[in-house]
Order: C-alpha cells, then structure tokens, then sequence
C-alpha cells in the first residue's frame, strides 16, 4: 500500500499514513520545533511547579533560594535594571 506523507507547517512536522486512511503517525519533526516543544514542556513544569510550592513548604524554600540566586544576577540586571532605593 503507499504511504502518504503530509506536512500542516511547511516542513516543520511531517505526518505519514497508509493512502485511503485518516490516521497519521509522526515521521518527524524539525530541530525549531523539538526546541518550541521543549520550551512549552519546561514552561508548563515550572508551572506545575508553582502550584505545587502552594502546599509543600519545602518546594516553597527551594523557590525563594532560586529567586535570591537570579535577583544577583547580571541577566537579572540587564533585563530590569537595580530596582534597590538608595
């Protein structure tokens, strides 16, 4: 039977089905969009992340000590400038 091969995003993903079917399997995906999904996977566990700290105070301290540690960053500068009242 011949296989159909099937792109929604101009070569971004690739989808491949039996001809006649309506079920498609992924064949493949870019390096741009394993990193976008990456990205969205990362986002969504922090996020889970700070649901979760709303009731475990051990995740709660853990998150504090990650805010202090970027706070003295130089991204941290860049991005918002020294915010400290003289």
């Amino acid at each position: 039977m011949a296989m159909i091969f099937e792109s929604p995003d101009g070569g971004e993903t690739v989808y491949v089905r039996e001809y006649g079917e309506t079920t498609r399997v992924l064949y493949s995906e870019s390096n741009k969009k394993k990193s976008l999904h990456s990205q969205l996977m990362e986002s969504k566990l922090w996020g889970d992340i700070h649901r979760a700290a709303e009731h475990i105070p051990a995740l709660q301290d853990a998150l504090e000590r990650v805010k202090v540690i970027y706070y003295l960053t130089d991204d941290y500068e860049e991005r918002y400038g020294n915010r400290r009242k003289t």
